[in-house]
């Protein structure tokens, strides 16, 4: 066999075959060397390569690894609302996995921030599905552009790490396909994400990597998902079930590879189904072996890490800036206070804890630009009670100083993969910190480090400023010094809403769950969709973002382009003497539907620089899904006719014009039987023809006459035709069985 004729599955014994669908050790694939199939390796990401020193030897070893930039994880890149810039970080990780032969890099995940209290929030994009698949889409799409596989995960409803080897997310089909599965969905049909990692938890009951209709109707059969699915760590429970279910690959192994040999001779697994699995393995081999077949490259690390910077500077959002503290003067007297300045704490931990390339922290920034600063820790990086020495510290270096800058911020442990917080609030030394501060000094800017929210109206009276940095990477520390002091306008956009209190979240009431199961009770009302459909306040709405600039956003236009289609355009424009980015959002709030459906949902966003004084027109071609919701009656994405308003703002509080579209929708009916009642009757096209036809057979007097007033259509409009007897007793039979032969008739003529 030459080095360019690869193997397919009809070269190999069954043994072969069942090797293929379990990895040889923790961290690569099994090969068939004698077959010209190599044992590739994959390993973490998700924001940067995580490739174990012990990798070699197949040992699962989560703080030994070799150094990677570390880019910011998805809760500040989320905040760019930059698909360009997210495809350059893409880009740059695969340089990384080419230089240190890994093959597939485990990410990005896409699950939704379901509670601000979920340990993984870190790794997620956002609470909007829309928004998380239209950035992370460009993780996979850069990283696969150099020849390297991703791994979309955790495939599907991982949102809290809770009880998350086993628990049951027991979802409604229509949150689902609203919510938790539409990312997945948009990056499978626009990139092809090389494999996808099944989650841990059952879905209704079911474990994710032994459910079918998820691995195979859905991802597979629906979506044309071309690639292959591979257990997460040790979730693979039934080789056989997993197998027959559509998992390619089971990991790390568990050396039952005979399991699968036995079912394929006593017919549990189709030969056929077996060979669709190992080939897909063989499949994925082929597609890197150009990557991997690089000898000695070399990625560039200083590039890589300007790659960073860019990407940390725009993962900022400014919440606060009163008096226009920031940016902070160049001659200004700075006293900068926090642990988190010097000691920065700029990735999550758990699986995806990368060595950086090189580490930066602001106070290290501060000191290579020449900038002379007073510097108190203030407290300890831990959940351990307050020093009162670094607190006088702290409170004495703030004395003169024309700006304070105070780094706060959430501890490693206090959130991280494995557990879920506890609270939305930092820790109390922290808070009574900032307090002692301001009551010498209130010009106070508060600069925070977290993986998910935290509260921040029970302080915000104690700071003139607030900038969310979430955590930055290793180039932070620059890029945290080019925004508070001008270099830069801050330009990110909140990807998860701030609520006053965690017991506003609607998901609160069921989390995390109980004997095994979660109810996720709040169907598609997460995040936004549910404070703004019920008008429930909060601290900063989702998409919001301030910036040294300021904008106006008018000339909002919407034109029908088809049935259920429409264009929306505006003009924005910078009206102030700072060069910055603004990002507009498109968002589609329908009119009355026969379900109930979020007040309105992002469709659109666009991130747009404009020099001072510059304007711009933007515009967004919205297709039937941006009208869409999932119907369980139809079983499908449903259009329904009427007028939708299409808005245009700054986050989804911030509107600032709208236009309304008059839609035709999508047609869609559903066969009426006795079961449907006289509503559904009279709203369906051929059931309308039924009832007047009923109407004139009653007028005719061959037919008994339905009861026309306020209080009968009361008791009809809910009512199956089958019940008629209930109020017309025997002439009620006889309508009954008139309207399912008449229906019968109509669609057999309509056919």
């Amino acid at each position: 066999m030459s080095e360019n004729t690869y193997p397919s599955v009809n070269d190999l014994t069954l043994e072969e075959k069942a090797s293929l669908t379990s990895g040889g050790d923790a961290w690569h694939l099994q090969g068939v060397e004698a077959k010209g199939i190599p044992g590739y390796m994959i390993t973490d990401g998700p924001h940067g390569l995580r490739k174990s020193n012990s990798a070699t030897t197949g040992e699962v070893d989560l703080n030994n690894s070799v150094p990677a930039t570390c880019f910011p994880p998805a809760a500040g890149l989320s905040s760019s609302w930059n698909p360009e810039l997210i495809h350059q970080v893409g880009e740059a990780m695969a340089e990384e996995c080419i230089q240190e032969k890994v093959a597939v890099i485990l990410g990005p995940g896409v699950n939704i921030k379901r509670n601000p209290l979920g340990g993984r929030c870190f790794e997620y994009w956002s609470e909007d599905p829309y928004l998380a698949g239209h950035e992370a889409v460009g993780i996979v799409a850069g990283v696969q552009s150099k020849g390297v596989g991703t791994s979309l995960k955790h495939f599907a409803a991982n949102s809290q790490e809770t009880d998350r080897l086993r628990i049951s997310a027991n979802i409604s089909q229509r949150a689902l396909r609203e919510i938790y599965f539409p990312a997945f969905e948009h990056i499978v049909k626009e990139a092809q994400p090389w494999t996808i990692m099944c989650a841990y938890n059952c879905i209704n009951g079911v474990h994710a990597a032994q459910d079918r209709w998820l691995l195979t109707d859905v991802l597979r059969d629906e979506w044309g998902f071309q690639g292959i699915v591979m257990s997460d760590w040790g979730a693979d429970h039934d080789r056989v079930a997993s197998l027959n279910a559509g998992l390619n690959l089971e990991m790390p192994p568990s050396y039952t590879d005979d399991q699968i040999v036995y079912a394929a001779r006593d017919g549990r697994i189709q030969p056929a189904q077996l060979d669709r699995m190992a080939q897909g393995m063989i499949d994925l081999v082929n597609k890197t072996r150009a990557a991997m077949s690089v000898e000695n490259y070399r990625f560039d690390i200083e590039a890589h890490d300007e790659v960073a910077h860019q990407a940390a500077v725009e993962s900022m959002v400014l919440l606060k800036n009163d008096d226009a503290i920031l940016p902070v003067a160049g001659d200004a007297k700075v006293a900068v206070i926090g642990e988190f300045a010097r000691t920065p704490r700029y990735q999550g931990g758990g699986s995806s804890h990368i060595t950086p390339t090189k580490m930066t922290s602001f106070l290290d920034a501060l000191t290579e630009r020449g900038v002379d600063a007073k510097f108190a820790p203030g407290f300890t990086l831990d959940l351990e009670p307050a020093d009162p020495a670094l607190e006088a510290e702290a409170v004495e270096a703030a004395k003169g100083a024309d700006v304070v800058l105070m780094f706060l911020g959430l501890p490693e442990a206090a959130e991280s993969e494995g557990f879920d917080r506890e609270t939305l609030d930092m820790p109390a030394k922290q808070i009574a910190l900032l307090e002692a501060v301001a009551a010498e000094n209130k010009n106070v800017v508060v600069v925070l480090s977290n993986g998910s929210v935290v509260t921040v109206a029970p302080w915000a009276k104690n700071a003139k400023g607030i900038l969310e940095s979430w955590l930055l990477g290793q180039s932070g520390g620059p890029a945290l010094a080019d925004v508070l002091f001008g270099k830069v306008s801050p330009s990110g956009k909140l990807a998860q809403t701030i609520p006053f209190d965690i017991n506003d979240d609607p998901s609160t009431i069921n989390w995390p769950g109980e004997e095994g199961h979660v109810d996720y009770g709040e169907g598609v009302f997460v995040g936004y969709r549910y404070y703004d459909t019920y008008n429930k306040a909060v601290d900063y709405p989702f998409g919001f973002g301030l910036s040294y600039a300021t904008f106006e956003v008018s000339d909002v236009k919407a034109v029908k382009t088809g049935a259920c289609t429409a264009t929306v355009s505006a003009v924005v424009k910078n009206t102030s003497n700072v060069d910055a980015a603004e990002t507009v959002q498109v968002y589609v709030a329908p009119g009355k539907a026969d379900v109930a459906r979020p007040k309105h949902e992002l469709k659109g966003f666009k991130k747009v620089f404009l020099k001072a004084g510059e304007s711009a027109e933007v515009s967004f071609d919205l297709d039937d899904r941006a009208f869409a919701y999932w119907s369980e009656k139809f079983n499908d994405w449903h259009v329904e006719s009427g007028e939708y308003a299409i808005e245009v703002g700054t986050s989804s509080r911030d509107i600032a014009g709208s236009a309304v579209v008059e839609l035709d929708g999508d047609g869609k009916t559903q066969q009426l039987t006795e079961w449907s009642n006289f509503m559904e009757w009279r709203k369906d096209p051929l059931g309308s023809k039924v009832l007047e036809k009923l109407r004139a057979e009653g007028e005719a007097g061959r037919m008994p006459i339905v009861p026309d007033n306020d209080m009968t259509r009361l008791f009809l409009d809910s009512m199956p035709i089958n019940s008629m007897p209930v109020l017309m007793s025997d002439g009620g039979k006889a309508i009954t069985a008139f309207m399912l032969d008449e229906y019968a008739k109509i669609a057999e003529t309509a056919e």
